[in-house]
Protein backbone atom coordinates (compact mmCIF):
# COMPACT_ATOMS: atom_id res chain seq x y z
CA UNK A 1 0.00 0.00 0.00
CA UNK A 2 1.36 3.50 -0.93
CA UNK A 3 0.77 6.22 1.16
CA UNK A 4 0.44 9.56 -0.18
CA UNK A 5 1.73 11.87 2.52
CA UNK A 6 4.66 14.07 4.13
CA UNK A 7 5.10 11.14 6.47
CA UNK A 8 6.24 8.62 4.16
CA UNK A 9 8.27 5.34 5.46
CA UNK A 10 6.91 6.11 8.48
CA UNK A 11 3.22 5.83 7.62
CA UNK A 12 3.43 2.92 6.02
CA UNK A 13 5.19 1.46 9.30
CA UNK A 14 2.28 2.28 11.32
CA UNK A 15 -0.33 1.50 8.87
CA UNK A 16 1.16 -1.87 8.97
CA UNK A 17 1.51 -2.00 12.82
CA UNK A 18 -2.02 -0.83 13.38
CA UNK A 19 -3.38 -2.84 10.43
CA UNK A 20 -2.31 -5.95 11.56
CA UNK A 21 -3.88 -5.64 14.88
CA UNK A 22 -7.11 -4.68 13.13
CA UNK A 23 -6.51 -8.03 11.03
CA UNK A 24 -6.06 -10.28 14.06
CA UNK A 25 -8.90 -8.35 16.08
CA UNK A 26 -11.21 -9.13 13.30
CA UNK A 27 -10.90 -12.52 13.17
CA UNK A 28 -11.08 -12.80 16.84
CA UNK A 29 -14.35 -11.01 17.20
CA UNK A 30 -15.62 -13.25 14.31
CA UNK A 31 -14.69 -16.27 16.00
CA UNK A 32 -16.48 -14.92 18.71
CA UNK A 33 -19.62 -14.49 16.62
CA UNK A 34 -19.35 -10.87 17.03
CA UNK A 35 -18.62 -10.01 13.32
CA UNK A 36 -20.98 -11.95 10.82
CA UNK A 37 -20.77 -12.10 7.10
CA UNK A 38 -20.05 -8.29 6.21
CA UNK A 39 -20.77 -6.76 9.17
CA UNK A 40 -18.85 -4.10 11.68
CA UNK A 41 -15.57 -1.91 11.10
CA UNK A 42 -12.84 -1.88 13.08
CA UNK A 43 -10.20 1.16 12.71
CA UNK A 44 -7.28 2.38 14.59
CA UNK A 45 -5.37 5.86 13.97
CA UNK A 46 -2.01 5.95 12.15
CA UNK A 47 -1.33 10.05 12.27
CA UNK A 48 -2.92 12.28 14.34
CA UNK A 49 -1.80 15.17 12.70
CA UNK A 50 -3.02 15.15 9.87
CA UNK A 51 -5.81 12.74 11.08
CA UNK A 52 -5.08 9.51 8.95
CA UNK A 53 -7.04 6.50 10.19
CA UNK A 54 -6.62 2.77 9.19
CA UNK A 55 -10.41 1.30 8.54
CA UNK A 56 -11.49 -2.00 7.43
CA UNK A 57 -13.13 -1.24 3.64
CA UNK A 58 -16.73 -1.82 2.59
CA UNK A 59 -18.55 -5.25 2.47
CA UNK A 60 -15.51 -7.47 3.66
CA UNK A 61 -15.69 -10.43 5.43
CA UNK A 62 -14.40 -9.71 8.87
CA UNK A 63 -13.04 -13.45 9.23
CA UNK A 64 -11.41 -13.89 6.18
CA UNK A 65 -9.09 -10.18 6.13
CA UNK A 66 -5.73 -9.37 5.46
CA UNK A 67 -4.13 -5.66 5.03
CA UNK A 68 -5.74 -5.48 1.27
CA UNK A 69 -9.07 -5.07 2.90
CA UNK A 70 -7.70 -1.99 5.04
CA UNK A 71 -7.77 1.66 3.44
CA UNK A 72 -6.59 4.97 5.45
CA UNK A 73 -8.98 7.74 5.38
CA UNK A 74 -7.83 11.43 6.43
CA UNK A 75 -10.50 13.43 9.24
CA UNK A 76 -13.14 14.10 6.91
CA UNK A 77 -13.39 10.19 5.48
CA UNK A 78 -11.78 10.51 2.14
CA UNK A 79 -9.81 7.65 0.76
CA UNK A 80 -6.46 8.72 1.36
CA UNK A 81 -4.51 5.03 0.44
CA UNK A 82 -5.83 1.43 -0.76
CA UNK A 83 -8.21 0.22 -3.24
CA UNK A 84 -11.62 -0.47 -1.64
CA UNK A 85 -14.40 1.16 -0.85
CA UNK A 86 -15.01 3.10 2.12
CA UNK A 87 -17.98 2.23 4.32
CA UNK A 88 -20.67 5.14 5.01
CA UNK A 89 -20.10 4.23 8.79
CA UNK A 90 -16.39 5.40 8.53
CA UNK A 91 -17.84 8.95 9.70
CA UNK A 92 -19.20 7.24 12.82
CA UNK A 93 -15.71 6.03 13.55
CA UNK A 94 -14.42 10.40 12.63
CA UNK A 95 -16.86 11.59 14.83
CA UNK A 96 -15.63 9.10 17.87
CA UNK A 97 -12.63 10.20 17.14
CA UNK A 98 -12.66 13.58 17.07
CA UNK A 99 -14.52 13.97 20.25
CA UNK A 100 -13.85 11.08 22.60
CA UNK A 101 -9.75 11.08 21.60
CA UNK A 102 -9.88 8.32 20.75
CA UNK A 103 -6.82 6.13 19.27
CA UNK A 104 -9.25 2.96 17.89
CA UNK A 105 -13.03 2.30 16.81
CA UNK A 106 -14.60 -1.01 16.94
CA UNK A 107 -18.26 -1.71 15.69
CA UNK A 108 -19.34 -5.05 16.25
CA UNK A 109 -22.72 -6.89 15.13
CA UNK A 110 -23.22 -9.32 17.67
CA UNK A 111 -27.00 -11.13 18.84
CA UNK A 112 -26.98 -9.66 22.17
CA UNK A 113 -26.57 -6.15 21.16
CA UNK A 114 -28.73 -6.43 17.96
CA UNK A 115 -31.94 -7.81 20.36
CA UNK A 116 -31.35 -5.71 23.04
CA UNK A 117 -30.50 -2.73 21.06
CA UNK A 118 -34.03 -3.15 19.85
CA UNK A 119 -35.46 -3.72 23.23
CA UNK A 120 -33.89 -0.34 25.08
CA UNK A 121 -34.32 2.41 22.08
CA UNK A 122 -37.67 3.29 23.42
CA UNK A 123 -35.97 4.30 26.84
CA UNK A 124 -32.39 5.68 25.22
CA UNK A 125 -30.43 3.08 26.56
CA UNK A 126 -29.96 0.35 29.22
CA UNK A 127 -28.34 0.78 32.33
CA UNK A 128 -25.25 -2.12 33.58
CA UNK A 129 -24.71 -1.87 37.10
CA UNK A 130 -23.21 -4.08 39.81
CA UNK A 131 -21.26 -6.26 37.88
CA UNK A 132 -17.39 -6.77 38.30
CA UNK A 133 -16.60 -7.11 34.44
CA UNK A 134 -17.29 -3.71 34.88
CA UNK A 135 -14.09 -2.97 36.18
CA UNK A 136 -12.63 -4.23 33.03
CA UNK A 137 -13.62 -0.07 31.13
CA UNK A 138 -11.22 2.49 31.16
CA UNK A 139 -11.25 4.67 34.96
CA UNK A 140 -13.95 2.20 35.92
CA UNK A 141 -12.56 0.93 39.70
CA UNK A 142 -15.10 -1.01 41.37
CA UNK A 143 -18.37 -3.24 40.81
CA UNK A 144 -20.67 -0.58 42.26
CA UNK A 145 -20.56 1.53 39.02
CA UNK A 146 -23.37 2.28 36.62
CA UNK A 147 -22.74 2.15 33.22
CA UNK A 148 -24.84 3.93 31.21
CA UNK A 149 -25.01 2.49 27.21
CA UNK A 150 -27.09 4.65 25.37
CA UNK A 151 -29.22 3.78 22.32
CA UNK A 152 -29.67 5.95 18.86
CA UNK A 153 -32.23 5.01 16.51
CA UNK A 154 -30.41 3.54 13.45
CA UNK A 155 -30.69 5.35 9.46
CA UNK A 156 -29.09 4.66 6.46
CA UNK A 157 -28.22 8.50 6.24
CA UNK A 158 -24.83 8.10 8.31
CA UNK A 159 -23.57 12.38 7.90
CA UNK A 160 -27.45 12.58 10.24
CA UNK A 161 -26.31 9.53 12.28
CA UNK A 162 -22.85 10.88 12.98
CA UNK A 163 -24.43 14.75 13.85
CA UNK A 164 -26.97 13.00 16.22
CA UNK A 165 -23.47 10.44 17.04
CA UNK A 166 -21.17 14.22 18.32
CA UNK A 167 -24.50 15.41 20.23
CA UNK A 168 -24.60 12.37 22.27
CA UNK A 169 -20.65 12.09 22.87
CA UNK A 170 -20.70 15.91 23.97
CA UNK A 171 -23.51 15.23 26.50
CA UNK A 172 -22.02 11.97 27.76
CA UNK A 173 -17.92 12.20 27.71
CA UNK A 174 -18.40 9.53 30.34
CA UNK A 175 -19.64 6.65 28.16
CA UNK A 176 -17.89 4.03 26.86
CA UNK A 177 -20.01 3.17 24.15
CA UNK A 178 -23.12 3.23 22.42
CA UNK A 179 -25.51 0.91 20.59
CA UNK A 180 -27.43 1.57 16.86
CA UNK A 181 -30.74 0.33 16.99
CA UNK A 182 -30.92 -3.51 15.50
CA UNK A 183 -27.42 -2.58 14.31
CA UNK A 184 -25.05 -3.11 17.09
CA UNK A 185 -22.62 -1.63 19.51
CA UNK A 186 -19.74 0.69 18.91
CA UNK A 187 -16.57 1.29 21.13
CA UNK A 188 -13.49 2.57 21.73
CA UNK A 189 -10.59 2.93 23.22
CA UNK A 190 -6.90 4.80 23.28
CA UNK A 191 -5.52 1.92 21.55
CA UNK A 192 -6.51 -1.05 19.43
CA UNK A 193 -5.88 -3.29 22.70
CA UNK A 194 -8.21 -0.89 24.60
CA UNK A 195 -10.92 -0.97 22.47
CA UNK A 196 -10.96 -4.81 22.21
CA UNK A 197 -11.00 -4.59 25.79
CA UNK A 198 -14.02 -2.59 25.81
CA UNK A 199 -15.68 -5.08 23.15
CA UNK A 200 -14.94 -8.31 25.64
CA UNK A 201 -16.59 -6.40 28.43
CA UNK A 202 -19.46 -4.71 26.90
CA UNK A 203 -20.43 -7.92 24.83
CA UNK A 204 -20.14 -9.97 28.26
CA UNK A 205 -22.29 -7.38 29.92
CA UNK A 206 -24.90 -7.24 27.22
CA UNK A 207 -25.51 -11.16 26.77
CA UNK A 208 -25.37 -11.48 30.78
CA UNK A 209 -28.40 -8.97 30.96
CA UNK A 210 -29.86 -10.97 28.02
CA UNK A 211 -29.69 -13.70 29.15
CA UNK A 212 -31.23 -12.44 32.36
CA UNK A 213 -33.94 -11.32 30.59
CA UNK A 214 -34.47 -14.20 28.60
CA UNK A 215 -35.06 -16.17 31.89
CA UNK A 216 -37.82 -13.78 33.37
CA UNK A 217 -39.20 -14.12 29.94
CA UNK A 218 -38.73 -10.30 29.48
CA UNK A 219 -36.29 -10.58 26.37
CA UNK A 220 -39.03 -8.95 24.06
Amino acid sequence: MELKNNSGEDSLKEFRHFGQQIVETASLFYSRGWLFGTSGNLSAVINESPLRIAITGSGLHKGKLDLSGLIVIDGEGSVISGDRKVSSEADLHIAVIKHMHAGSVFHTHSVWSTMLSRRYLKDGGIVLHGYEMLKGLDNVRTHDHSEWIPVIENSQDMKTLSVRVTGLLKEHPEIHGFMLSGHGLYTWGKTPAEAERHVEVIEFLLEVHGRTLAGTGNIS
